[in-house]
């Protein structure tokens, strides 16, 4: 879709040059969302795709994925993970995630990682793989300075975040000790290609990181909620952190009722425990 009331399209090459960002301004990526409805308050495109940001970074301390690596890089990645780190046993949750995205093939080489997790949709795909894998961001401030906290706390509700105006989205690390885990993943939607209405993962720590267990639900709330065991919880355990979830975090909308994405998701989680143990 057009633009048509955007009058100036900046591409900065230089961290300074990305600001001042004001709320007539939006930072452009992929566009995938920007372009796919009317726009009518925006005059500025900031193009934030020529800062040169490798999109894929690997350490012995986990993948930083930056805020411009494609959902298409994110899935590549995915399949190469076995060769580069073999004990990262995390790495098909990567292409699983991707897939709880609504978009063809199209889109994943076009649409971001930031645009997801910045648009803050309950079924956002990288806010569950963030939120599945202690994911922690960065984000950048128009003074210079920038901050870190985790993916939980970046989201506050239904396509609400924490960034304010002028701040810039940079990246999301996701930790190796997160990466040697061994998980599971249960996706829902109303059509086999529709938008994910439930995503709930597991993540079983090794022994070595501490065999802790994570639960996480998203897709189902407005934000993402992860509940942390000191191993595989049985029922009663797991039917008690679901039960804290409050009444007014379930999603509403077309692709679900609340009651449903409630009772299901514990339906849901179960069955992960039961593939984890």
């Amino acid at each position: 879709m057009d633009l048509n009331t955007v009058e100036v399209i900046d591409v900065p090459t230089r961290r300074a040059d990305v600001w001042p960002l004001g709320p007539d301004d939006a930072v452009l990526a992929g566009g995938t969302w920007l372009f796919s409805e009317p726009q009518v308050h925006l005059r500025r495109l900031v193009d934030i795709t020529a800062l040169g940001w490798p999109p894929i970074t690997l350490d012995d301390s986990g993948i930083e994925l930056a805020a411009t690596c494609t959902i298409q890089q994110v899935s590549t990645l995915s399949a190469e993970l076995p060769t580069l780190r073999g004990d990262w046993t995390a790495a098909p949750l990567l292409h699983q995630c991707c897939t709880a995205l609504l978009a063809s093939f199209k889109v994943w080489r076009t649409a971001t990682v930031g645009g997801n997790i910045c648009l803050s949709f309950p079924a956002g795909a990288m806010i569950s793989l963030a939120a599945a894998l202690d994911g922690i961001v960065t984000i950048w401030r128009a003074d210079g300075s920038e901050y870190q906290l985790p993916i939980t706390d970046f989201v506050t509700g239904s396509a609400t975040n924490v960034l304010a105006t002028g701040d810039v989205l940079r990246a999301v690390h996701l930790p190796a000790e997160a990466l040697r885990a061994t998980t599971a993943f249960r996706k829902l939607a109303p059509s086999p290609l529709g938008r994910s209405g439930i995503v709930v993962i597991g993540r079983l720590d090794d022994p070595a990181d501490g065999g802790r267990c994570a639960v996480s639900i998203t897709a189902a709330t407005v934000r993402p909620y992860v509940f942390e065991f000191p191993g595989v919880p049985d029922h009663a355990a797991l039917r008690a952190a679901h039960a804290t979830i409050p009444d007014d975090a379930w999603t509403v909308d077309a692709h679900g009722d609340p009651d449903w994405r409630r009772g299901v998701s514990l339906v849901l989680a179960g069955q992960i425990c039961a593939e984890l143990r």
